[in-house]
């Protein structure tokens, strides 16, 4: 029988250019993952299906064809940035209510079919303008703490990425993170894949 996959979900974060990818990875923390667990000598397969410019909406759109129906041994969500940013770039807000609604709804789903293990990433932004300053007090700290309460109420491993970013920034800076606030550089997506591989040990038990 063939090994399960680990499926990761979301948007340009984890897509970062999969689909002009040979191998469909893309580019940043995804692929930095699957190196390092075949060097571990881990050969589950790995699936990315991000999409740039996701929310969380999207990913309940689209959830069976790109989630469910891989039948993932570990399934990875990770979104948040873009139902914060549409509010500042479009004036197209997403209230946290909705996002929890959303959000809990896919986990579910999950769940209920496939039962993969799950794996959440909290969003993050290194701000790198005053507008970027802004967002966390007045939006994303809550989807943040939506996603951490998600994480415990699932029992799901949990990538507590605004701190482990933070820590980052206070020693290299917000730029040296992402260069513009949200995608990360090979610093910032060496830190995710790091913050996922701690994750998973933990959800597998290693």
């Amino acid at each position: 029988m063939a090994e399960r996959p680990l499926v990761f979900i979301g948007d340009s974060i984890t897509d970062a250019g999969r689909r002009e990818d040979p191998e469909h990875l893309g580019h940043g923390w995804v692929r930095m993952v699957a190196a390092e667990l075949a060097q571990q000598g881990d050969d589950r397969p790995v699936v990315n299906t991000g999409i740039s410019g996701n929310r969380v909406s999207d990913l309940r759109a689209r959830w069976k064809v790109d989630a469910l129906d891989h039948d993932p041994e570990v399934l990875t969500v990770y979104v948040g940035i873009n139902d914060t940013w549409r509010r500042y770039d479009s004036d197209d807000p997403t209230s946290a209510e909705d996002f929890e609604e959303d959000y809990r709804h896919i986990l579910q789903r999950a769940h209920d079919t496939v039962a993969p293990a799950l794996i959440l990433v909290e969003p993050f932004v290194a701000p790198v303008t005053a507008e970027q300053r802004r967002w966390g007090a007045e939006d994303l700290d809550a989807k943040r703490a939506v996603v951490r309460r998600l994480a415990e109420e699932f029992g799901a491993g949990f990538v507590p990425l605004a701190q482990i970013m933070a820590d980052a920034a206070a020693q290299y800076g917000e730029k040296a993170l992402a260069e513009d606030g949200v995608h990360p550089s090979e610093l910032g997506a060496t830190l995710i894949a790091g913050g996922w591989l701690a994750a998973e040990a933990q959800v597998s038990g290693e």
